[in-house]
């Protein structure tokens, strides 16, 4: 018997069951360590860099602690328990797809906890994986809930995605300012995060309950 088989047998729980609630969990800890970290950061405003809670960009990167500490962390176990609930979900579900993206999504948030804003260019390219990926895989997961939740994750997956695909657009083709730059770019940043960690917990929510009504049903 394998660990996560021994694991499943002590708490009475399916792949799914524990998949939803390492999701809603990964969820939980983005958004709380985010927002624990903006506070004890001195001066800061949500028109900054969500990243700058980690480190600023070079070439004078500025770094507080703990808000450093604490957002960095708080990426490393997000991405890895995301990693770990697509496991699950690949080890559950007939769609191999959406697990495989969403490993990718937390791969990527796991990348921007190893590397800081001060590390570049590898932390903008897990960040822009970060984006892209969750949001393919927010919209992807449309195809494996019922509706009327599928409206919501096409919601959270289609407003991530335009927002970020936006930013590429008005900045390299239109090269004018983005029509949102009223919110500064950590306002803009967050229309794309801030969809993905409500899906996690949305998500994880949905698995939790769709395994307890099956329970229920077999009783």
């Amino acid at each position: 018997m394998n660990q996560t088989t021994s694991l499943q047998s002590r708490l009475g729980l399916s792949n799914r069951s524990l998949a939803g609630l390492g999701l809603a969990a990964s969820g939980f800890i983005g958004f709380m360590g985010i927002i624990t970290a903006e506070v004890l950061y001195p001066n800061y405003t949500t028109r900054q860099d969500i990243s700058d809670l980690g480190s600023t960009r070079p070439p004078n990167p500025v770094i507080h602690e703990p808000s450093a500490t604490i957002f960095n962390s708080t990426m490393l176990l997000t991405g890895l328990i995301v990693i770990l609930s697509a496991y699950l979900l690949y080890r559950a579900m007939n769609r191999r797809g959406f697990p495989i993206t969403l490993a990718i999504f937390g791969l990527g948030a796991f990348g921007v906890g190893v590397f800081p804003g001060n590390m570049a260019p590898w932390h903008g390219l897990f960040a822009l994986l970060t984006f892209f990926m969750g949001g393919i895989t927010v919209l992807l997961s449309a195809r494996v809930v019922s509706r009327p939740f599928s409206f919501l994750c096409g919601v959270f997956g289609g407003v991530s995605l335009l927002i970020l695909i936006s930013v590429f657009f008005f900045g390299l083709v239109v090269g004018g300012p983005h029509p949102l730059e009223f919110l500064g770019a950590g306002g803009i940043e967050r229309w794309v995060v801030y969809p993905l960690i409500l899906w996690l917990l949305a998500f994880g929510g949905y698995l939790l309950a769709e395994s307890d009504a099956t329970r229920s049903l077999t009783k």
